[in-house]
């Protein structure tokens, strides 16, 4: 069961490697998120291969990708679609939107306006949009890559804390070393390897992965844990607000991905450490005063997993 998954995140990172490298990290976390079945939020400074990612992913599994550039005079018909009235058939039609996509990238999400940031819960939570009162299902798999610039605060609309709890999990690429810099250098000395990049598996083994991912088996003992964590966030002095229902289940099925994707059809506590900040971190809310502290929600979740006993398992129970 496993195997299957195991090969087919190896399978997907190899062939993504080939034009992005030294960001083997950020890959396993994005197919933690894509095999659970939920959506990330990049957040970092341009020129580090954000779209990039998001366009190699797509290409390694044949699926369809579009891109949607947010500024302040975006729409929600731009995202979703739009009814059109044909003239020939005297009847409105719907042309689907850039929605319509396995991977969709909304680049610079901040910079557009609420009302088209919420075009995009219904499709990130329902897998489906409704427009002129008529429901259209998304294609499977569906993922929305969604970025925005942390140095960046003029003419943005942060977003509001019930969309960014819709974010399965939210990290950053980060600048690369000088020895992947150079490597990056010399793969684009004469065109870019994103071009002849090939389906490295196929739609249908993605899907399986999201089925078979759901089967991997949670010891009661890690599930105590994960909700001891979580609620532990909801009575932290430094948190005006912890993480609710949706932050335990994300946490759940992205431990049972992580153990899936290294081979495992069991979880371990270590796995839930791996994947705790990129899911957890962006759902809390900080106090002012620790804000000023400079206090950050990542160091909040590290003290509260250093005081938590990690549980051991038992040998039957794997």
């Amino acid at each position: 069961m496993t195997t299957a998954v195991h090969e087919t995140s190896r399978k997907i990172i190899a062939n993504v490697e080939q034009c992005i490298v030294g960001k083997r990290k950020q890959l396993v976390l994005s197919l933690v998120s894509w095999f659970s079945g939920g959506h990330i939020l990049l957040e970092d400074v341009p020129g580090v291969a954000k779209t990039m990612l998001a366009r190699a992913l797509a290409a390694s599994v044949g699926g369809s990708f579009k891109r949607v550039q947010c500024t302040p005079d975006l729409l929600p018909g731009d995202i979703t679609g739009a009814s059109i009235f044909n003239q020939k058939t005297t009847e409105f039609e719907f042309r689907p939107g850039p929605v319509f996509a396995n991977i969709l990238l909304a680049d610079e999400i901040n910079r557009t306006t609420p009302r088209a940031q919420s075009a995009l819960l219904e499709a990130m939570a329902e897998a489906s949009v409704t427009v002129d009162g008529k429901t259209h299902r998304l294609p499977p798999p569906f993922l929305v890559i969604a970025t925005q610039n942390p140095i960046d605060h003029e003419g943005t609309f942060p977003l509001p804390e019930a969309q960014l709890d819709r974010f399965f999990m939210k990290f950053t690429l980060g600048y690369p070393s000088m020895e992947d810099e150079l490597r990056m250098l010399q793969l684009l000395e004469r065109q870019h390897p994103i071009d002849s990049l090939s389906p490295a598996v196929s739609l249908q083994e993605l899907l399986e992965a999201q089925r078979l991912v759901k089967e991997v088996f949670v010891d009661p003992k890690v599930r105590q844990y994960m909700l001891q964590i979580v609620h532990e966030t909801r009575g932290n002095e430094n948190l005006a607000l912890g993480g609710g229902p949706r932050a335990s289940i994300a946490l759940f099925r992205a431990s049972q991905a992580m153990a899936a994707i290294r081979g495992r059809n069991f979880v371990q506590p270590d796995d839930v450490k791996r994947i705790l900040s990129p899911v957890i971190s962006h759902r809390l809310i900080l106090r002012p005063e620790s804000r000023l502290r400079r206090i950050t929600a990542e160091q909040v979740l590290d003290g509260i997993v250093a005081e938590i006993a990690v549980p051991t398992l038992d040998e039957p129970a794997r």
